[in-house]
């Protein structure tokens, strides 16, 4: 660990200083020292957690916030212990999983989110492909069945929110909930999941995105009509401004949209994002972004590690589906960025952290709540990056 750390050091995965450029020996290194103290820490999370609660973050106090199974976030601490249960073996991570699992199970009927892809998929989801559990199969269709009932066929898209003030709105964090019904065409042969994905992809890639293909955080859609009403932001700095976890959203929704589809038209989005992200003025050096790309402080503003890790995951996958070039660049740019989130800027110390893996990820900082602090997805997206980096190099 001793020679990692100090790799990292001289590398620069500090703020705004030079990219890492670990040799694939040395990342694969770091790869399972990141994971085995994933591992360690979510022991310990799974000693302190109170029953039928989710870890979420930290309140102002430092304590840990815990979520209820109806939270958005609910899902992502029993998918991390799937994939922590992926690369130990260790049959206590199974175990919590499937005890966590339990409480989420009134989801799977709920017709008042959008989030059911992050709920169920991502628990769930990863009880099935590891499991094969039948179980597990008939929630994630009823959930994807849930979900579809959220679809407004004059706008082409899923509603998001049901909060008061807007009309029907739809935000970029939506297209991760996509993966779940192109599985339950998959699984039943029923097209309608499929066709209701395909269509909300081609809707957002039309109106959420700009000429430089940065993406506005939320489109508010006239129900009767179908058209644009408002164009706005809830999470980043601006209407006009690039939410750093949103471009990411977008990123990995469009990547795996084109693994699921194989349409040219949404690799060609994700690359697009990609560059974008990667070529923008304001991308820090380390990869980690700032929580907006237009943040008027930066660069003295908060980071966003929950970007970086949605980001990076789905630029290692995205560099497997495309030219030689361009692969080598979005591979190099998606370790590098893991490298920085495993070294001691954003990792948190054994049983610090409130147990979480990453520090200095950023909520809503409009809505001044969890600014800086660590986020329950930020360490799902940081794992399965680590378990993607193993799994492709090299191949």
């Amino acid at each position: 660990m001793k020679k990692i750390v100090f790799l990292l050091l001289a590398c620069g995965t500090f703020h705004a200083q030079a990219q890492t450029k670990l040799s694939v020996k040395q990342m694969k290194a770091l790869a399972d020292e990141s994971l085995q103290f994933s591992a360690k820490q979510y022991r310990h999370m799974m000693q302190s957690l109170p029953d039928s609660l989710f870890p979420r973050s930290a309140n102002k106090d430092g304590s840990l916030m815990t979520a209820k199974y109806n939270w958005w976030t609910a899902g992502f601490y029993p998918g991390s212990c799937w994939y922590l249960y992926e690369f130990t073996k260790d049959p206590a991570f199974k175990q919590e999983a499937l005890k966590r699992q339990q409480y989420l199970l009134p989801d799977q009927y709920r017709t008042n989110t959008h989030d059911l892809g992050f709920l169920m998929y991502c628990s769930f989801g990863n009880e099935l492909r590891l499991e094969g559990t039948p179980g597990a199969k008939d929630i994630l269709m009823t959930s994807s069945r849930s979900l579809i009932q959220r679809y407004k066929p004059t706008i082409g898209a899923i509603r998001s929110w049901d909060h008061t003030g807007w009309k029907c709105p739809v935000i970029i964090d939506n297209m991760m909930n996509l993966e779940m019904l192109c599985w339950a065409t998959k699984n039943s042969g029923d097209s309608m999941f499929y066709k209701i994905a395909v269509n909300h992809a081609n809707t957002t890639m039309k109106n959420h995105f700009r000429d430089d293909y940065s993406s506005y955080h939320v489109i508010d859609y006239d129900t009767i009509s179908g058209q644009v009403f408002a164009k706005k932001t809830h999470q980043g700095h601006s209407d006009a401004s690039a939410w750093s976890r949103g471009q990411a959203w977008g990123l990995y929704g469009y990547t795996m949209m084109y693994r699921e589809t194989k349409d040219k038209k949404y690799l060609d989005q994700a690359r697009h994002i990609a560059d974008y992200m990667l070529n923008h003025p304001h991308m820090p050096k380390d990869l980690v972004p700032y929580y907006d790309y237009d943040a008027p402080e930066i660069p003295n503003a908060i980071r966003d590690a929950s970007a970086a890790a949605v980001m990076a995951s789905a630029l290692l996958e995205l560099s497997r589906y495309t030219g030689k070039a361009e692969s080598k660049r979005y591979w190099n740019a998606g370790a590098d960025a893991l490298a920085s989130l495993a070294g001691p800027a954003y990792r948190a110390k054994e049983g610090e952290n409130n147990n979480f893996i990453l520090m200095h990820s950023t909520g809503s900082m409009p809505g001044k709540s969890e600014i800086d602090v660590p986020l329950s997805y930020a360490d799902y997206y940081f794992i399965e990056g680590l378990l993607r980096y193993k799994q492709w190099a090299g191949k």
